[in-house]
């Protein structure tokens, strides 16, 4: 997790401002370089509202950790004087390794500084015990850093459904897994020799959106994220909210109306188990679409025609915009984000959805931005968080 200076004794809390200014500092000019690169410094300095001479330093430093370089093409100012040298993100030096387990397989990937997949793979549970799931990562991580032989990894990022809690580097609960109270940090990290970071693939990919989406700019963010887990993230002043012990996003258990699956917690119609793949795929076996659990299977027979199947997805895409309704008279958020098979890859379901919700609000409602990746996407994005929030404390110089 991101570090700050020890306190002085004679004076911690100037010291402790002094850090926290400091990284904040850091933090909006390497994401004005990653948002308007190539930029020129004074630009920067405009747009942060920091003085150019520490925008010049700041930009030094990134510089000399191989975050930044300067672009070859030079810009001229509106007015006269000599071009600017602007600066851009050195995306060809570093990535960071993701990790995402999902019930039927891990997914681990390598990540530029710009959030895009430079390499993944799919790793097949051979059984959900949590020891051998990660081991399975690590393994394909090294094959793909083996495979990149010109990159270096700054670290990892690990995300998962269920109960996941930031701080302490734990997934506390994963029923669907079965996992307890498993430190991912310390065994991940003991695997690989790299700092890991650990968060909920809904706030994961939330920050995603933030750095390199379509919600870049706005000023809140609900993520609906609907797959065989179904879970939420809120995130407002480029804050997500993780709440206590990071359990902020638990909707499995919100009831719907009008509700018929049966829960495990012994109640009918549980958002988890109305909006679950698993739900989804089983209406489709039943119905003689497919015969297996995958749910892009359904998406496929619906492509090709399939009546049947196009019900099946309008009908949980509709489900899902009435979950988004409700989340939107409690949160009120500026964006949502939904990540569900049929509003990403049917307009059919996206336009059902948005049937669902307020007319005035259905506008904001859009499919998460890496429709191909976003496992991978999710898994790296967590240690791509920590870089940008704290881009001195998290430097290759550090690791």
């Amino acid at each position: 997790m991101p570090r700050t200076a020890a306190p002085l004794l004679t004076s911690p809390i100037p010291r402790v401002a002094d850090s926290d200014r400091r990284r904040t500092s850091a933090s909006v000019v390497l994401r004005s370089v990653l948002e308007h690169g190539p930029v020129a410094r004074s630009t920067i300095a405009r747009l942060t509202g920091l003085s150019p001479a520490s925008v010049t330093d700041y930009c030094a430093r990134f510089a000399e950790l191989g975050l930044i370089r300067e672009s070859a093409v030079l810009r001229r100012s509106r007015g006269v004087g000599r071009p600017h040298l602007p600066v851009d993100l050195d995306d060809s030096r570093f990535v960071v390794g993701g990790v995402h387990v999902a019930v039927p397989y891990t997914t681990v990937a390598l990540l530029d500084l710009r959030g895009r997949v430079v390499a993944r793979r799919e790793v097949k549970h051979e059984g959900t015990e949590p020891a051998q799931v990660l081991a399975r990562a690590a393994d394909g991580l090294r094959a793909l850093l083996a495979g990149a032989p010109g990159s270096t990894a700054l670290g990892v990022g690990f995300a998962a459904g269920g109960w996941v809690d930031r701080d302490s580097g734990t997934v506390v609960e994963h029923p669907l897994l079965g996992w307890r109270e498993v430190p991912v940090r310390e065994v991940l990290g003991g695997h690989t020799g790299l700092p890991v970071h650990v968060d909920g693939h809904a706030r994961a990919l939330v920050n995603a959106e933030r750095l390199f989406g379509g919600a870049r700019g706005s000023r809140s963010v609900l993520h609906l994220f609907a797959g065989n887990v179904v879970d939420a993230a809120f995130a407002t002043n480029d804050e997500v909210h993780h709440g206590p012990r990071s359990q902020a996003g638990a909707i499995a258990h919100l009831p719907v109306p009008g509700g018929t699956e049966s829960c495990d917690c012994g109640r009918v119609g549980c958002l988890q188990e109305e909006l679950s793949e698993r739900t989804l795929c089983r209406q489709a076996r039943e119905a003689g679409v497919v015969d297996g659990v995958n749910p892009m299977h359904v998406v496929g027979a619906a492509a090709a025609g399939d009546p049947v199947a196009v019900r099946l997805l309008l009908e949980r895409s509709r489900r899902v915009g009435r979950a988004v309704g409700l989340l939107l008279d409690v949160l009120n958020p500026e964006r949502v984000v939904v990540t569900e098979i049929g509003v990403m890859y049917r307009e059919d379901c996206l336009a059902a959805l948005r049937e669902e919700v307020e007319t005035g609000r259905a506008a904001t409602v859009s499919p998460i931005s890496f429709p191909d990746s976003v496992l991978a996407v999710a898994g790296g994005s967590v240690a791509l968080d920590v870089l940008y929030r704290d881009p001195l404390g998290a430097s290759p110089e550090v690791i």
